[in-house]
């Protein structure tokens, strides 16, 4: 019979992460282990309070489903027994890895997937006034594409002293839904002079339908318009691209199906994550094959990683190595 194991972790930022939701020092996650005989599967998870998540409420979700799960529920099951979030997110990745192990074979080859490849991922810098944040990309100006939080009066401000100090790397910038379309209106042409390739969640999720219609210079992305494929059909009406995170979306099974169906749209994909471990990466490195956009810098942003963790030689990513994930 398997047994589970699930337990919080924290693990301090590099300084501060800054949105213009507010900051944080510290990540806060969630680590779910399934051992079944000699094998071992973890999966990793950020709750998240934008949508009502926090990690004591997240332990309880996992609780009552606990015996489900140690009497053998696998991955389609776990879809019926708890709502998309982090403490799907954290089970079902853990149910990827124990299958993999189990199997003797990588988690990419039960996706049908041929191989892993590398990817570039974005570098985040935190939302601040224009001079640190032009410091901060100067700084990080050799990687080939920076992601930069705004949110604020001084947002055009920002967006010129980062690409002064960035010259040769691709934008893009997320506002967290801190915009009204009027700002946008007013910022996307300046935004697109500058080189922004990218601009994502500029509305809160409950006013973007003032999207449809709007023909932006900078193609727009969704982050907290989607969750599932249930939002699919508004977003494709409203954005040209879309964030899929394991942990909106409730783990690999689900984001997997949401890619083929948001593919199946036109839309264009962003593989993104919350600020956590390689443990929290590596599965959304399955996602991030073939994506127009990789926001997997989570352990980039932490002081420190957990070992063994990702291969990542200024933002390329290597596959992971088995004993890590998958």
């Amino acid at each position: 019979m398997r047994s589970l194991t699930v337990a919080e972790e924290r693990w301090p930022i590099a300084g501060a992460f800054v949105i213009a939701r507010g900051a944080k020092t510290e990540a806060r996650v969630l680590v779910a282990e399934i051992a079944d005989g000699p094998h071992r599967g973890r999966g990793e998870s950020t709750p998240y309070p934008r949508y009502g998540e926090s990690v004591e409420g997240c332990l309880a979700q996992i609780e009552q489903v606990r015996a489900a799960v140690e009497v053998g529920a696998g991955r389609a099951e776990l879809q019926d027994l708890l709502a998309p979030g982090a403490a799907r997110n954290a089970l079902d990745c853990a149910l990827w890895d124990l299958e993999a192990k189990t199997a003797g074979v990588r988690a990419w080859t039960l996706a049908g997937l041929p191989r892993l490849e590398p990817v570039q991922t974005c570098y985040t810098l935190s939302l601040g006034p224009a001079a640190e944040m032009a410091q901060a990309a100067r700084a990080a100006a050799h990687r080939p594409m920076l992601k930069l939080k705004i949110g604020g009066a001084d947002d055009l401000d920002r967006v010129e002293a980062v690409r002064a100090a960035a010259p040769r790397s691709a934008l893009v910038v997320d506002a967290n839904e801190a915009l009204n379309l009027d700002t946008l209106r007013r910022l996307a042409p300046e935004f697109a002079r500058l080189g922004v390739v990218l601009i994502e969640q500029p509305l809160p999720a409950g006013d973007d339908a003032a999207l449809e219609g709007y023909a932006s210079p900078v193609p727009l992305c969704a982050d907290e318009s989607l969750r599932t494929r249930s939002q699919l059909d508004a977003c494709a009406r409203r954005y040209g691209c879309v964030n899929i995170k394991l942990d909106k979306a409730g783990g690999l099974t689900e984001a997997l199906a949401l890619r083929e169906a948001a593919r199946a749209k036109g839309l264009e994909i962003m593989a993104g994550c919350m600020v956590a471990t390689s443990l929290a990466m590596a599965p959304a490195l399955l996602i991030a094959q073939q994506a127009a956009v990789v926001d997997l810098d989570g352990p980039l942003l932490l002081a420190r990683d957990r070992e063994p963790g990702l291969a990542i030689t200024d933002s390329l990513i290597s596959p992971p190595e088995a004993r890590l994930w998958g």
